[in-house]
């Protein structure tokens, strides 16, 4: 099945994704197809992770939601279709809504050769950035594709690079507080964000509710994807940024853990 991926990428880089391990964390709008693009290319091991069950809002742009998986578990779901793809994956499906110490717990218990986080919950979100460069697993992290109807401004950068997202903009905000300015890449999009598409949400983890169309979340998903394949068969996807600067100190590290959820 890979054959064609092999002809473009040659046997060596196919050798290299088979051998590989991903972790996507959130199988939403764009982690799933992340998760999907991952698969078709020939990536060996997965470890995909999400708590959510589908619903009918979900089917307006998430790969697995359709009439027929309504209230059934995200990762179970995207599980099957993986394992149907390539019946030969190695695939690690966790259904929890991991933060803390669990998190930590779940970096550590398998060598990952990248992360993908598709996680549009800010707490987990950060600290699941923060662990990954603490462990030193490189890491691509998917901004705010809600909002947005312009695909050619969604871009790959550094961090510190990213800009008009508000998403991107709270992340940086707190891994400030970590001492960390730049270092792992994210997929964004420079649109600005209408204000009247954003509502409150009363719902568990959410603050709010945005406005998203069907084929920003996909674009994000296979960008995310892009520079994790890309990266493991050696190349360069996007210009990195090389001060990195992080913790002062451990004990610096440990009193902001503390303060913050």
């Amino acid at each position: 099945m890979y054959s064609r991926t092999e002809l473009l990428i040659g046997k060596e880089a196919l050798k290299r994704l088979k051998e590989a391990h991903v972790m996507v964390v959130g199988l939403g709008g764009v982690g799933a197809y992340a998760a999907e693009m991952l698969c078709r290319a020939g990536v060996g091991k997965m470890t995909i992770i999400d708590q959510d069950i589908i619903n009918k809002t979900n089917r307006n742009r998430q790969l697995i939601a359709l009439s027929s998986t309504e209230g059934k578990p995200k990762v179970n779901c995207l599980a099957e279709r993986l394992r149907d793809i390539n019946p030969e994956i190695n695939l690690v499906a966790i259904k929890e809504y991991i933060r803390d110490e669990r998190m930590i717990e779940i970096l550590k218990q398998d060598k990952y050769d990248y992360v993908i986080d598709a996680i549009d919950t800010l707490s987990p979100k950060m600290f699941l950035i923060i662990h990954c460069l603490d462990l030193n697993i490189p890491i691509v992290s998917s901004m705010g594709s809600g909002g947005k109807l312009d695909p050619t401004q969604v871009r790959i950068s550094d961090i510190s690079q990213s800009y008009n997202c508000p998403l991107a903009s709270k992340v940086r905000k707190k891994i400030h507080k970590f001492g960390i300015y730049n270092g792992f890449a994210v997929v964004f999009s420079s649109e600005k964000v209408d204000a009247d598409v954003i509502v409150e949400d009363i719902e568990p983890n959410k603050k709010s509710t945005v406005g998203t169309i069907s084929y920003l979340p996909p674009i994000f998903g296979c960008m995310a994807a892009s520079v994790v394949i890309r990266k493991l068969i050696g190349l360069t996807p996007y210009d990195q940024v090389k001060d990195k600067r992080y913790y002062a100190n451990k004990k610096e590290k440990k009193k902001i853990y503390a303060g913050n959820d």
